[in-house]
């Protein structure tokens, strides 16, 4: 049993992909060979029962299944377009289940991906459990995280003012307000970081539009700075305009907590 164990980790481990964002996800091209599914045809059909259980269900489609159209050599120095799927580990999940489990891969994917799936939930559990302070320590990491990557994403694209490339995101998702006034509405003191001044909810808004701003730069092979401003302007407005419809609450009409996070990472430092 420990050897079929190790057998289906190395398995689907090994054709697993961590993306610029640290996410992991698989290809459908890859898990269709895993799976020894012969024709993508055949494969197609189980990939679209698994989008139609995931649309049945409370989770979006588009979170876990993304078209990725890719180009194949052929003969003579030829190419072709081929249709593909980024998947998350729900989306294999679904797939497998829509399989055959008498064939002996497809039931140890299905073990797998369940398991693995399960491991998931309980760590979006142990999320939720957090205090807001927590999260708000969890979130500003992911924030420093993905700013690192979109600063490289921006200087490839030809940016060369990075301050100004912020500040046109902070303008679209709050309001037209740049770094020095939420800075000020804040009423940080000198050298405050604003990011470390957000509650749990202004971080994600910010994840969001940081995520969504790499995305669409590397997907629309930006090379320019001008360009490259307008895009972070203009998703981030998207992720104002998103907020508004769901009727949330604007990011500048979010509190500001009581204490920064260098102040309580200061604090628990000086309790151990």
């Amino acid at each position: 049993m420990n050897e079929i164990k190790e057998y289906t980790t190395k398995l689907f481990e090994d054709i697993k992909h961590i993306d610029e964002n640290g996410n992991e996800y698989w290809l459908a091209r890859e898990l269709m060979k895993v799976l020894e599914y012969k024709e993508w045809r055949k494969f197609d059909k189980v990939i679209r029962k698994a989008i139609d259980a995931c649309n049945g269900s409370s989770y979006c489609v588009t979170d876990h299944f993304v078209l990725k159209d890719k180009m194949i050599n052929i003969a003579k120095g030829a190419q072709r377009r081929i249709q593909d799927y980024k998947l998350s580990r729900y989306a294999c999940y679904l797939i497998v289940q829509n399989c055959n489990p008498r064939i002996k891969i497809i039931a140890l994917a299905q073990t797998y991906f369940a398991i693995q799936t399960r491991k998931q939930e309980l760590s979006e559990k142990e999320y939720n459990e957090l205090s807001e302070d927590e999260k708000r320590l969890s979130r500003r990491n992911q924030a420093r995280k993905g700013n690192y990557i979109l600063n490289k994403t921006a200087v490839n694209s030809g940016v060369k003012d990075l301050a100004r490339f912020h500040n046109a995101g902070y303008k679209g998702l709050y309001n037209g307000e740049t770094a020095d006034d939420i800075f000020k509405r804040k009423k940080l003191r000198y050298r405050e970081d604003i990011l470390d001044n957000m509650g749990s909810e202004e971080l994600a808004d910010n994840i969001f539009r940081i995520a969504q701003t790499d995305a669409k730069l590397k997907r629309d092979n930006v090379d320019n700075e001008y360009t490259a401003n307008s895009v972070h302007y203009e998703v981030s407005k998207e992720v104002r305009d998103s907020i508004k419809r769901l009727g949330g609450t604007m990011p500048e009409d979010l509190p500001t907590p009581e204490k920064s996070l260098k102040e309580l990472e200061k604090e628990s430092k000086m309790l151990k």
